[in-house]
């Protein structure tokens, strides 16, 4: 399928490893210019070897490191301006920076909800407020939210990270009717439990919080799948390229949900 992505030029926050770096890759041998956004030097500079590895659809596209704290709105500014200096527009953007702590609620105190909230939610709105403008201007452009299934069903250990989510799919599906008098689509992205290296970090917190070993809390939430497993990257990667596509041109304000049939309701 020709996607006809090469030569445009994407953002990717989070970029530096797991999803992040899965869309970054896919994008780029798709002939995409992209721009990874983290907050460690070393791990971009990692990452950036990595895309440089895969095979050059398109020999002038260009990968661009950005560190970053996207907390931080000085941060978020420097990235969008970083990103008009270096490939001088904006069509693609995935909002993927975040974590989230788990634990029991009354463990959890004030500063777990806010770090969320203030990377994730705040960070994610900043971003789309910044890159509308030059994309208005170009009456085009592109905007995936990974957000994840805990903003339909929260569950007690998780609570910073599932409020957050149900606040960011409100946002994308409200924003998404302004924007589309521009040319403007933004959808999101709802992963179920993804082999990262945020899920183990998690899979260690749900263990403590549930007093069982990291194992068996793995094991439980793998169980919970009904595909039984968890989901791949790559599979993360390949529905954004279809969003960010004209494949998908009548989609905008939707929620993809990739979570191995977890996720009960319609």
């Amino acid at each position: 399928m020709d996607l006809k992505l090469a030569g445009k030029t994407a953002i990717i926050t989070g970029g530096s490893a797991g999803i992040g770096l899965a869309c970054a890759m896919a994008l780029h041998e798709e002939g995409v210019s992209v721009v990874i956004v983290g907050r460690d030097m070393e791990r971009l500079a990692t990452a950036k070897q990595a895309i440089e590895a895969l095979p050059a659809l398109n020999p002038g596209a260009k990968i661009v490191t950005v560190a970053a704290d996207m907390s931080r709105a000085e941060d978020v500014e420097r990235v969008v301006a970083s990103t008009l200096e270096h490939l001088g527009h904006i069509d693609i953007v995935v909002n993927n920076a975040g974590a989230s702590r788990a634990g029991n609620f009354l463990d959890l105190d004030d500063a777990a909800y806010l770090e969320t909230w203030s990377l994730k939610l705040l960070g994610y709105i900043r971003l789309v407020r910044t890159v509308i403008p030059r994309m208005i201007e170009r009456r085009d452009g592109r905007i995936v939210n990974i957000v994840g299934t805990a903003g339909r069903t929260p569950g007690p250990t998780f609570l910073p990270g599932s409020t957050t989510n149900a606040a960011l799919l409100n946002f994308t599906r409200g924003i998404s009717k302004e924007l589309a008098q521009y040319n403007i689509r933004i959808n999101a992205i709802s992963p179920g439990l993804t082999a990262t290296e945020r899920a183990e970090r998690l899979a260690q917190q749900n263990a403590a919080a549930a007093g069982i070993g990291i194992e068996e809390a793995k094991a439980r939430a793998t169980a919970a799948i009904p595909l039984g497993r968890p989901v791949d990257p790559t599979e993360i990667a390949a529905m954004v390229l279809l969003l960010v596509s004209d494949r998908a041109a009548s989609i905008t304000g939707a929620e993809v949900i990739i979570d191995g049939g977890q996720t009960p309701g319609m």
